[in-house]
């Protein structure tokens, strides 16, 4: 495993001090980054009420983890210590099977949702499959931040995005990738969401 399992959770009190609301702490990260943007990974609802199970894409639509993989070695490129970064896993995927005595805690607490936390190298996201499920298609991680705080990726359970805090020119570095679907956002204004 490329990534352990901390229980020293001082890492993550920045979570914790953040004034952003419940919500957009659990799909953007904290406030106070200078830009944020959504990773689609899949378009927005065109229609009021849609499904996810209605968006129409082609068949060799890359997963999650796929695009969530690619978005972060393009972070790298935006922080100090892309050796030292921190992961955090909801507790409640069903496709992740964490350690009993990792789910026995301690783990990082947010409003509405628990997370183990895992430290190293931004570089394990790579193996992420093969580390933390059965090698087959699992979600990204909850959460992502290096050491430095430079930048915030976010993909919770729920929304068909993941939230990016980060500096201007790193947002802009993912807007501009043409193999990622990322738009800037706003996380203070209501977003797209499937029923």
């Amino acid at each position: 495993m490329r990534s352990t399992y901390c229980t020293d959770l001082t890492a993550a009190d920045w979570l914790l001090r953040s004034a952003a609301s419940p919500m957009r702490l659990i799909t953007f990260g904290p406030a106070g980054f200078e830009a944020y943007g959504r990773l689609r990974f899949i378009p927005d609802p065109t229609a009021p009420g849609q499904d996810e199970a209605d968006a129409d894409l082609p068949d060799d639509h890359p997963f999650d983890l796929d695009q969530a993989r690619r978005a972060l070695h393009l972070l790298a490129r935006f922080t100090a210590t892309p050796q030292e970064c921190f992961f955090c896993v909801w507790d409640g995927y069903s496709d992740i099977a964490l350690p009993p005595t990792v789910r026995r805690g301690p783990l990082v607490e947010l409003p509405h949702r628990r997370y183990a936390l895992l430290r190293g190298p931004l570089s394990a996201i790579d193996t992420w499959a093969d580390d933390l499920g059965d090698g087959g298609t699992i979600a990204p991680p909850a959460l992502v931040w290096p050491t430095d705080r430079r930048w915030c990726f976010v993909s919770d359970v729920d929304p068909h995005w993941a939230g990016i805090g980060a500096d201007r020119a790193a947002i802009t570095a993912l807007t501009d990738d043409p193999h990622l679907d990322v738009v800037p956002a706003d996380p203070t204004q209501p977003q797209p969401w499937y029923r």
